[in-house]
């Protein structure tokens, strides 16, 4: 019985933390790449603000080139994340980060050098640079709403691992207590009265006391202390016609 409830709790205690850690993984690999996503898209955006100063300073092929390429990065790694959309909100914030990507592109979209923005800095201060962080902000905000996902996923892999060894914990407690348990009744149904047995059977052989045990059980050791109390009154006849 013991070694069985050892095996259901440990087998039990086996699948829900191969369950949990499966689970775990995959809710971990899913939010990380949308921070890893997320943090590739402040990278061109931060590529892209520089390419502004850089056509601010007139220097058309070098921002434009430079504003071309990341704004093909950002729009895959939107893309990547809208597509990786595992937890509530995240869709949400996503929508902003699209709405006010439109609106930042569109002030760059249009020429700046040769015209009254080139060397512009309250124009860059004004709108840009607003429009910039008011971007970035909202992909901070994504990037903060999956690292609280991975925290809160890491404190319930503490809860649910808890919960997947509770069943060994208590097969233990419950093994030792019937451990303790059967020890005892061992002891005072089989070892006492062999015990009281011997000693009666050394005082019959020694004083001729009569030998008077008296077992609780009907088992062996109640046939064993009868045939015991035979032999004792026969020695006692065999004696007294002696």
């Amino acid at each position: 019985m013991l070694a069985f409830m050892l095996a259901v709790a440990s087998s039990w205690s086996i699948y829900e933390l191969n369950a949990v850690g499966s689970s775990v993984q995959k809710i971990l690999d899913e939010n990380y790449q949308s921070i890893y996503a997320a943090k590739e898209m402040k990278e061109a955006l931060e590529r892209q603000d520089s390419g502004i100063l850089l056509l601010l300073l007139g220097k058309w092929q070098q921002g434009r080139a430079i504003l071309a390429s990341a704004d093909s990065i950002f729009e895959a790694k939107v893309q990547f994340a809208e597509a990786n959309i595992t937890i509530p909100g995240e869709q949400q914030h996503l929508h902003t980060i699209r709405h006010r990507y439109s609106a930042f592109k569109k002030l760059w979209e249009r020429p700046i050098v040769d015209t009254e923005r080139e060397g512009n800095l309250d124009w860059y201060s004004r709108d840009v640079h607003r429009a910039f962080l008011s971007l970035k902000e909202s992909i901070n905000a994504l990037i903060a709403l999956n690292d609280k996902m991975m925290y809160q996923t890491a404190s319930n892999l503490e809860n649910r691992t808890h919960r997947a060894i509770m069943p060994d914990i208590v097969a233990v407690i419950a093994a030792l207590v019937f451990s303790f348990i059967f020890a005892y009744l061992i002891h005072y149904y089989i070892v006492s009265p062999i015990i009281e047995i011997t000693h009666r059977i050394n005082k019959f052989k020694d004083k001729r006391t009569p030998y008077d045990v008296e077992i609780e059980t009907k088992d062996e050791i109640l046939h064993l202390s009868e045939a015991i109390q035979h032999l004792c009154a026969t020695l006692e006849i065999k004696d007294a016609e002696k």
